[in-house]
């Protein structure tokens, strides 16, 4: 397990390649989709707090190996979510 400030970054430097590649499709971008790319940047940002949040606070009753490999994979799930519906700008 890395330690918390190397997780926490991590999550930063996704989420704001997130950020970027969303404001880049909307720029470029044939359509313009403003309510979607709204509602897509805000979620990102709550994605971010969330995740960044559940590191400094594990679940007690959780042996931490656990909680943090049950933490990475759901950040990996949201990530994949939120990148598919920025290729569907």
């Amino acid at each position: 397990m890395a330690n918390k400030r190397k997780l926490k970054k991590g999550i930063n430097v996704i989420c704001g390649e997130l950020l970027t590649e969303c404001v880049a499709a909307t720029l470029y971008g044939n359509d313009k989709h403003e309510g979607n790319t709204d509602a897509l940047l805000f979620m990102i940002l709550k994605v971010e707090d969330n995740f960044v949040k559940r590191v400094s606070h594990p679940e007690p009753g959780m042996s931490p190996k656990n909680y943090y490999k049950d933490l990475r994979e759901k950040f990996a799930a949201q990530v994949s979510e939120i990148a598919d519906q920025i290729n569907n700008l």
